[in-house]
């Protein structure tokens, strides 16, 4: 998500960084770019003048006119009004001090609503929050399967009694949360239009039957600019307190997304950013600000990273680069963490500037012959590669889907690694004893 208006945006500002100094007619030309970047991707053009009205208010003051680098003031200036667009910053579940804290999902059909839902009992049972989410969509009838499925998966329980009304299963399962000592009730209601009068009036009876702590509006960020007016229609009719964009990890242009907050004055809270159940994250604008202007992001990757690296395993791992004993099992797993991270694709958004840098693409198909080929090795073989002989590699190659030309490359590749490291930490030794008279 926002990666064409990234790019354009990018492009803008190497025009101004280039500059010694900046005029009015400069900061004008820039900002019309930037407006017509914004209105491609999609983004409210209410929001567009408000936004842009801002900017330039603030970089027509002496302290970018007059800066020695007036093209970085403005980029530092963009980047706070972008982020304040968005929410300024990250905005956490308010939880009810007498449990249980009670969610209730909403969004137009089709939005990932009830994904969401399964996503965000995830979320929380990661903060030992113990779950129970009430399925109160009765208009789809895969609904009460699809949330059963997903909460098997996390391990959450799930309320649902056939032939009632939603709010009457929402009723009782806030009774039966209560009862039973649960720490949240999420509350997955049908996906509806807003011009659908029958079923707004129904969210507005289970809004009343619960009286939820939070209302999770779910938009699709490639809903375009029918999300403004839903948010803005369930606003009103159920008091919306947060947003969770859903497959933000598209290559959607974005716009709802950044126009949504504004309109509405509610913050986006959470982001859905892959189709894996763990691909859920709390939302932080200005590092979402900081993508979009290619500064980087590495704050959300080490925080993903702090969760599925095993450090004891890193540990080991380092000691085996240092003593040269790493094997091809070793490379297997750390492939493995990294996929777990988002990839090497991931690490590279993450860097500031490092997705316009030439050379850096990554080749996920060589990657992947690299994974399958050490998968169709025997532990044995993976832990002494010196042991496969042609019959070995003829078998590997068949077992992997590739050719043994491909096998060896992978094999002298990972000798002429080892080597390296070892040259490394050879000239490493000989350094450290080495005596030098300033020392």
């Amino acid at each position: 998500m926002f990666n064409s208006l990234g790019d354009k945006i990018q492009d803008t500002f190497k025009k101004l960084t280039g500059k010694g100094k900046l005029s009015e007619k400069d900061i004008d030309s820039a900002l019309r770019e930037i407006r017509m970047a914004l209105l491609e991707a999609d983004v409210n053009y209410k929001v567009v003048k408000s936004f842009l009205a801002s900017v330039k208010e603030r970089a027509l003051g002496e302290e970018v006119l007059g800066s020695l680098t007036p093209g970085q003031m403005v980029i530092k200036i963009v980047h706070s009004a972008l982020s304040e667009l968005i929410g300024s910053t990250a905005k956490e579940i308010t939880f009810s001090p007498q449990p249980p804290t009670v969610i209730m999902m909403a969004g137009v059909q089709g939005s990932g609503k009830t994904t969401s839902a399964g996503k965000l009992a995830n979320y929380l049972k990661k903060k030992s929050r113990r779950i129970l989410i009430a399925a109160c969509d009765t208009q789809r009838a895969a609904a009460v399967s699809q949330i059963r499925i997903l909460a098997e998966k996390i391990g959450v329980d799930v309320f649902h009694t056939e032939g009632e009304e939603p709010e009457v299963i929402a009723s009782q399962a806030l009774k039966h949360a209560k009862m039973h000592g649960y720490d949240v009730l999420i509350v997955d209601t049908a996906g509806r239009q807003h011009v659908d009068d029958d079923l707004m009036e129904q969210i507005g009876r289970i809004h009343d039957a619960v009286n939820p702590n939070e209302v999770f509006f779910v938009v699709d960020c490639m809903m375009g600019q029918q999300a403004v007016d839903a948010a803005t229609a369930f606003n009103e009719k159920v008091n919306i307190t947060g947003f969770i964009l859903s497959k933000a990890d598209s290559d959607a242009r974005g716009g709802a997304a950044l126009s949504v907050s504004y309109i509405t004055g509610r913050p986006i809270k959470f982001a859905g950013t892959g189709e894996k159940i763990t691909d859920f994250e709390l939302f932080h604008p200005d590092r979402v600000a900081s993508r979009i202007l290619g500064m980087g992001d590495m704050m959300s990757f080490i925080e993903k990273a702090s969760e599925v690296v095993d450090e004891e395993k890193s540990k080991k791992m380092a000691e085996k680069l240092v003593k040269n004993t790493f094997t091809l099992q070793d490379y297997l797993d750390q492939m493995e963490q990294m996929a777990q991270m988002g990839g090497m694709e991931e690490l590279l958004g993450a860097l500031p500037g490092a997705g316009k840098m030439k050379g850096l693409e990554v080749n996920q198909k060589e990657m992947n012959r690299t994974k399958a080929i050490i998968q169709s090795m025997t532990p044995k073989e993976r832990n002494n590669p010196k042991i496969i002989n042609a019959s070995r590699k003829r078998r590997i190659a068949a077992g992997s889907g590739t050719t043994v030309t491909e096998v060896n490359r992978l094999l002298n590749g990972f000798e002429q690694s080892k080597k390296l490291i070892k040259q490394m930490s050879s000239q490493k030794r000989k350094f450290s004893k080495m005596k030098f008279p300033f020392m």
